[in-house]
């Protein structure tokens, strides 16, 4: 026995496509009407899901127009809401509140909104209002400071994201990079960042102490990004590192957070950061993570913008600059980005 669901706005719709699929014969097991998926289900949009069943040599061989024409989950008509303009605002934030934004984020958004928008659940003003808002939480820099500084806890991945940095920037044929590597505690560290520049033909320097720090920075010849330890600021090895980063000029340091980070740890780490003075903040493992909303939150309240997203551990393919669609994208839970490089 084959069994398929398919979902669509209508149950005629659904079965039409269930018989496509499985051929006439299909046995109808169940229909019900579910949430859409991802962010469209946050405003109230629902479609048919309908489940059926068909004797595996029974089965139709999809074609392509069926394929072509196959509806998801996301994709939904929905009439026009006739409630009042003020109602119906009211009801987006509640909805958006309830998905995990704060009142304030899920207000501002709303407030974009055209009242028609609102009355109507419009997926696609939901989103153009969220890339409105976002554009002041956006740090999607084309420029290089001198020496591009990543600092976060263990296991955040700073060394893996300063590796997918330099390999896009080195397969888009863009500015010279140098690597430097600060990390002497973590077993591991400095090798993994010497095979990436040793592939890439990138200058690799290594500094365990302050001293190597200061001879590796004034050494380089190309703007460096540099990779720390994942440990406390007040650590005295740590603060001599960053003592020599204070006489320099053009530092931009990035906090790394991974998406899954709560609110409360959130604020913690950026508490215990904040002496460095960091300029913006690298969100990363996305895709490990249910919801960026709490993190992003804590952040957006720091007034810290976000420079880069990761999700993945492919080198150098899953990372992308910060823009206001790709941040949109992440915290509405779409399965890919707007923008697929940083180039």
């Amino acid at each position: 026995m084959y069994v398929k669901r398919v979902y669509a706005p209508t149950v005629r719709e659904a079965l039409a496509m269930a018989r496509d699929e499985l051929g006439p014969a299909a046995l109808v097991l169940s229909t019900e009407l579910v949430p859409a998926s991802g962010w469209r289900g946050w405003l109230g949009q629902r479609v048919v899901r309908l489940t059926a069943a068909a004797e595996r040599g029974l089965a139709a061989t999809p074609t392509a127009a069926s394929a072509a024409s196959r509806l998801s989950e996301d994709r939904t008509d929905v009439p026009a809401d006739r409630q009042p303009a003020a109602g119906a605002r009211a009801g987006v934030i509640a909805r958006l509140v309830a998905a995990g934004m704060t009142r304030a984020l899920a207000e501002a958004v709303a407030a974009r909104m055209s009242d028609a928008e609102c009355r109507g659940n419009a997926d696609r003003g939901l989103r153009r209002a969220l890339v409105a808002e976002l554009e002041g939480s956006s740090a999607a820099d084309a420029a290089y400071a001198r020496y591009e500084v990543f600092v976060g806890p263990p296991g955040v991945g700073k060394t893996t994201t300063i590796a997918k940095i330099a390999a896009q920037e080195c397969i888009a044929g863009g500015q010279a990079l140098g690597l430097v590597s600060a990390d002497g505690f973590r077993a591991g560290a400095i090798e993994q960042l010497r095979g990436y520049a040793s592939v890439m033909g990138m200058p690799f320097r290594i500094a365990r102490t302050a001293g190597e720090f200061e001879q590796a920075l004034g050494t380089t010849r190309h703007t460096a990004l540099v990779d720390t330890a994942g440990r406390s600021p007040i650590d005295a090895n740590i603060s001599a590192l960053f003592q020599v980063l204070d006489r320099k000029r053009s530092v931009r340091t990035h906090v790394v957070l991974a998406a899954d980070t709560s609110a409360a740890t959130a604020r913690r780490l950026l508490d215990r950061y904040a002496p460095l003075r960091p300029s913006r903040v690298v969100i990363t493992k996305i895709d490990e993570s249910d919801s960026m909303l709490p993190l992003f939150d804590a952040v957006r309240e720091r007034g810290l913008p976000v420079s880069y997203l990761t999700a993945g551990q492919r080198v150098p393919e899953d990372l992308w600059r910060a823009t206001p669609a790709s941040l949109a994208s992440a915290l509405l839970g779409e399965p890919a980005m707007e923008e697929a490089l940083c180039h």
